[in-house]
């Protein structure tokens, strides 16, 4: 596997051996008139442990918007721009960090070359994002024919859209190729990764709601990323930003390409359950990702259970009756009243700050 060239997204760097960054993409259109609550929420995505949030810029006017919350927040934010080049042009004059295109649905070869241009003068990277719901009508063609199958056609796409920016003289590119299936997503990124150093994005696109989402996309990501393939990832489903981010850290764990935060277990819940878990978890679970100390959590539903299934965490919390308990490394430490098990857990918590 050949090493991975480097490139850097205002305070980010993706490939070079960094390490593999996380990133979702903004879900509603970006109001002028809610920057302030849209900072807000960028904030508490960085918190959680997002590196990189990307926004789909559909108009001329909405790159001074995306701009203007670029200016007010830490995160690198991207700018997803489709077909019109002027946009791509109105981003670049505001601090925004990465531009993702697509050089086959920009037009002629010198709208691609404005583009470069302006963003090798500003610094920005370029993101190459080639969909296996869009290939080129020549590919496709091919592939209806039997010629080439999908893998192979996402990866002569990118190669072509690698070529014109070589041909321009621009290599501060990083390359996506999206497919829906677990078994293309491997090949393909695979096949790229064997021929060429572009940093990768990762990804399985339109991969479904939560559950079919978190499977497809922990199948793909996780055996690539062990081989040492992918430099960013974003774990697409049909949910939040926030649970995107959530499950991106789980899966970098999972690979063994973790970095320090909280790991938290949680019990499904049974007959035997003294405590609601499920309520439990759902309130704290923001909160315990955005701790930034190396340890165990767990919220466990029994308290005869509890503490011995978990006896590994370094802070637990279950119940019974009336009665909640917090124990550390599987001994109880404190016993408490119902009512009074979030205050003390934040009490508790406080030791992990």
């Amino acid at each position: 596997m050949p090493s991975v060239r480097s490139v850097k997204a205002k305070g980010l760097i993706i490939g070079g051996g960094f390490p593999v960054s996380i990133q979702t993409m903004w879900k509603e259109p970006l109001r002028a008139d809610a920057l302030e609550a849209a900072a807000a929420r960028v904030r508490g995505l960085a918190e959680l442990g997002c590196d990189v949030l990307r926004f789909a810029v559909p108009a001329l006017g909405d790159a001074e918007v995306l701009g203007r919350l670029a200016a007010m927040v830490e995160m690198p934010l991207v700018a997803d721009i489709h077909f019109d080049w002027r946009i791509a042009l109105a981003c670049l004059d505001h601090p925004i960090a990465k531009i993702r295109i697509n050089p086959g649905n920009i037009g002629e070869r010198w709208k691609v070359e404005e583009v470069t241009k302006k963003a090798r003068d500003k610094g920005v990277p370029i993101r190459i994002g080639v969909n296996g719901g869009s290939l080129p009508q020549d590919l496709r063609e091919r592939l209806e024919r039997g010629e080439i199958d999908r893998a192979g056609a996402l990866v002569a796409a990118a190669e072509r859209e690698v070529a014109a920016f070589e041909e321009l003289g621009f290599s501060d590119v990083v390359v996506s190729m999206k497919a829906s299936s677990v078994a293309e997503t491997l090949e393909v990124n695979r096949r790229f990764a064997r021929a060429h150093d572009y940093p990768l994005h990762l990804g399985v696109t339109e991969a479904g709601p939560l559950v079919p989402g978190i499977v497809k996309n922990t199948a793909a990501l996780v055996p690539l990323l062990e081989e040492g393939i992918g430099d960013t990832i974003r774990v697409s489903i049909s949910d939040t930003m926030e649970t995107e981010v959530a499950a991106g850290r789980e899966i970098l764990a999972a690979a063994g390409k973790g970095r320090a935060g909280i790991t938290l277990v949680s019990c499904p819940r049974c007959a035997r359950a003294g405590f609601d878990t499920h309520a439990f978890t759902a309130r704290w679970a923001a909160r315990l990702y955005a701790l930034k100390t190396e340890a165990t959590i767990a919220v466990m539903g029994c308290v005869v259970n509890g503490p011995g299934e978990a006896r590994h965490a370094d802070l637990g919390i279950t119940g019974a009756g009336d009665k909640v308990v917090i124990f550390r490394k599987g001994k109880i430490a404190r016993t408490i009243l119902r009512e009074e098990a979030d205050t003390v857990f934040e009490e508790e918590l406080r030791a992990f700050e």
